[in-house]
């Protein structure tokens, strides 16, 4: 199975250095000195990489037969993929690659569809899950532990607890009237 470990970002210096923005868990294992990954567009590769570090808090890689800034500018955009085995888990039982996660059944906390995990978009901050309703429609759920409490891969499903609003937009207008100062509350608070 190939899942994708990093993007070539721009060109660094002129001896062929690339910035790579990292898609792994693993890039101390995915993205060391003689890893041959595959690529997308598959033209730019394989690449196998000749020496890494790490720059202000950035991967840099240089890849065998890339010597000069020209080189290393061709390859910017280029996503780097690695060949995993499918039964192969994160060291880490709270991480989960991509494809684990695809086609999960989502469902909140008591019990209610929501639907099934279409994609994974990684942003530079958090991951999202990317969610289609039985609809139709899609559904873009943040993938931290306060929303996603638990993945159940033997289930075949992903647990949500989703605030008000992630899921439809009126229980938002509803909870932000609550809130407002000035609103009536029963005895009890509510």
């Amino acid at each position: 199975m190939q899942l994708v470990v990093g993007r070539i970002g721009r060109a660094h210096g002129i001896k062929g250095e690339v910035s790579v923005e990292v898609r792994t868990d693993e890039p101390e294992l995915r993205l060391a000195p003689g890893a041959v990954l595959a690529t997308d567009p598959a033209s730019a590769g394989p690449l196998t990489i000749a020496t890494g570090r790490v720059h202000s808090g950035r991967l840099m890689l240089r890849f065998e037969g890339v010597s000069d800034r020209n080189g290393a500018e061709a390859l910017r955009n280029t996503l780097l993929i690695a060949e995993v085995d499918p039964a192969q888990m994160p060291e880490d039982p709270e991480e989960f690659y991509d494809h684990q996660l695809i086609d999960l059944d989502v469902v909140t906390v008591d019990g209610r569809e929501v639907g099934r995990i279409a994609e994974i978009s990684h942003l530079p901050y958090q991951d999202l899950l990317v969610v289609r309703r039985p609809d139709g429609g899609e559904v873009l759920i943040p993938f931290v532990e306060e929303i996603v409490p638990e993945i159940d891969l033997e289930e075949q499903r992903a647990v949500i607890d989703p605030p008000p609003g992630l899921l439809d937009e009126a229980e938002a207008d509803v909870a932000a009237a609550s809130d407002a100062p000035g609103t009536p509350h029963d005895a009890d608070g509510s």
